[in-house]
């Protein structure tokens, strides 16, 4: 069987979304939700199974437990296109678990599990030689896995590889350990918050220059309005979000990335490929989860056939 084009490392878990306009409250008060849902979770599970959605074969290295939740997310991944050749059961560990609020914007309350015990077994040295491109989600939910992650990226990157970051939210706010990543990536993919945090800078401009300058660009997950790319030392590339019906905005950054590096591997443009990643990023928010409404090929032509230029 052929290696997948591409291989995400990092986070498998099922997402309990409960969506409603209440906040829960202590003291033993009880406070009803509109609706909850159990979907399939973990950002680098959701890029995975937003490049198969659109025609990408890809594999997913990440780690679950033997348990209910574990065969439910390695079902989903299955049932979504997603090679799991490379998911490891660990039949000792408990696969993680988030609960998510979602009243407008969202909380997330996260267990772990397998999540933090997942290490460099789930790393095929010779699978990262063999794909196209190597991307890492969750820098900062895998303290067993992360030291290891520049080693893979140079191996990837020296047999012909791109390569790409999305570190996500760091429950510690160290923001720290990144720099030696970022010198083998080629795009870096957060949101306004995130990239701040990683550089300590709050003007955005001179956040993603920072990053640019350790040779890494930046496509920035701008939410509502969009979305932003600095790839060289000119001016910033911006792409405005569609008008979408907004549903769930759960994974909608996962889908951005996975449109990203879909356009990467057919050798658009940085424009192109940012353009692809917020119609795939706005697509994502017309269902409950972060999985269900994902764009596949025919949404991209179809629904945005008239879109205006960036």
């Amino acid at each position: 069987m052929p290696p997948p084009d591409v291989l995400v490392v990092g986070d498998a878990n099922p997402d309990l979304l409960l969506t409603g306009d209440a906040v829960p409250a202590f003291g033993q008060a009880e406070t009803l939700v509109d609706s909850a849902d159990l979907v399939l979770g973990g950002s680098g599970a959701i890029v995975a199974c937003g490049l198969a959605r659109l025609g990408v074969p890809t594999a997913l290295a990440a780690t679950v437990g033997d348990d209910l939740y574990g065969g439910f997310v390695r079902d989903a991944l299955a049932e979504r296109g997603v090679d799991t050749r490379w998911l490891r059961t660990d039949p000792e560990g408990a696969t993680g678990l988030s609960v998510v609020l979602a009243v407008g914007d969202r909380a997330i309350l996260t267990h772990p599990g397998t999540i933090a015990s997942t290490g460099p077994e789930v790393l095929d040295h010779d699978l990262v030689t063999r794909v196209r491109h190597l991307h890492s989600a969750s820098f900062f939910l895998l303290p067993r896995l992360a030291p290891h992650l520049p080693e893979a990226f140079a191996r990837a990157r020296e047999a012909g590889a791109t390569t790409s970051v999305d570190t996500n939210w760091d429950p510690t706010r160290r923001w720290a350990g990144l720099d030696a990543l970022l010198g083998v990536t080629d795009v870096l993919l957060p949101n306004a918050a995130e990239l701040r945090a990683l550089t300590g800078r709050t003007d955005l401009d001179s956040a993603a220059r920072a990053v640019l300058d350790l040779g890494c660009r930046v496509a920035l997950k701008n939410g509502a309005a969009g979305g932003v790319l600095w790839e060289t030392s000119g001016d910033a590339v911006r792409v405005a979000a569609p008008t979408t019906a907004v549903v769930d905005t759960t994974g909608a950054g996962d889908s951005f990335d996975a449109g990203f590096i879909s356009g990467l591997l057919e050798g658009l443009s940085g424009e192109e490929c940012l353009l692809r990643a917020v119609r795939c990023g706005s697509l994502s928010t017309r269902a409950v989860g972060g999985t269900a409404s994902q764009a596949a090929r025919a949404d991209l032509e179809d629904r945005f056939r008239d879109a205006p230029p960036p």
